[in-house]
């Protein structure tokens, strides 16, 4: 038997615990930072709605319509919104799903961001039918029918072409190019939002509310969704796996 006194072991330092505590969550972070966004997206469309109900969202409308209808609205103008906001139309989104179809990346790009549109506009739906807000009236410069909150045009712009930022993201190499496209597009998407207010359709809550809801469900069907639709099946398995 050994006459050496048994070493008691020093305890791990408290500064050490903290910055593997702190590793950790910063790892957990990294890994699911994503939740942040329509957890706040969320909460955010909730207080506006909340103020919408309440009747004490007029302040900022008022303030919107003031600077973007009083003082923007000029004859000259009225062209190049109308322009923004044709493209959410019907004509221009079955196009940009031809052009998705036959050049994007990913095995069936045009499918999936069907599916982003579809699933939006049913949302978009069952909020206006639940809400029923009337749509705001004697400064219209074109004809719109249904309710107003939240915006249609909002929630299918950065939804859909939102989707394609993501898509240019996800497979643009080039850093320059991927940051001009994706600049160009979120500038598209803020001026479909604004062209809803100048021409007379919408309050700026609903636009408001549009780009939260949207924002929220591009967050889950970009991390969730869209890469199971675009793997092959290869993929599919090990994006199947890497979820358990």
């Amino acid at each position: 038997m050994s006459d050496e006194a048994p070493r008691n072991e020093r305890p791990a330092p408290k500064h050490a615990k903290a910055r593997e505590v702190g590793g950790g969550f910063a790892r957990l972070l990294r890994r699911n930072g994503w939740i942040l966004i329509p957890v706040v997206c969320v909460l955010a469309f909730a207080f506006v709605l909340t103020e919408v109900l309440g009747g004490d969202i007029a302040r900022f409308d008022n303030m919107a319509y003031y600077v973007v209808v009083v003082r923007l609205r000029h004859a000259w103008l009225t062209p190049f919104m109308e322009s923004f906001t044709a493209l959410c139309s019907g004509v221009v989104i079955l196009a940009m799903l031809v052009v998705i179809g036959a050049f994007a990346p990913g095995r069936r790009p045009a499918v999936c961001a069907l599916v982003n549109l579809v699933a939006i506009v049913a949302i978009n739906t069952l909020i206006k039918e639940f809400i029923q807000r009337p749509r705001p009236e004697g400064y219209r410069l074109i004809a719109e029918t249904g309710y107003s909150f939240p915006s249609g045009h909002s929630m299918v712009s950065m939804a859909f072409y939102g989707f394609l930022a993501w898509l240019v993201w996800r497979y643009e190499r080039n850093t320059i190019e991927r940051w001009f496209y994706c600049l160009m597009i979120a500038s598209a998407v803020v001026m479909v939002g604004v062209s809803r207010v100048y021409l007379g359709v919408h309050y700026a809550s609903d636009v408001l509310a549009g780009f939260l809801v949207a924002m929220a469900w591009l967050a889950i069907y970009c991390k969730l969704i869209a890469p199971m639709i675009l793997a092959t099946p290869p993929e599919r398995e090990r994006l199947g796996d890497a979820a358990k």
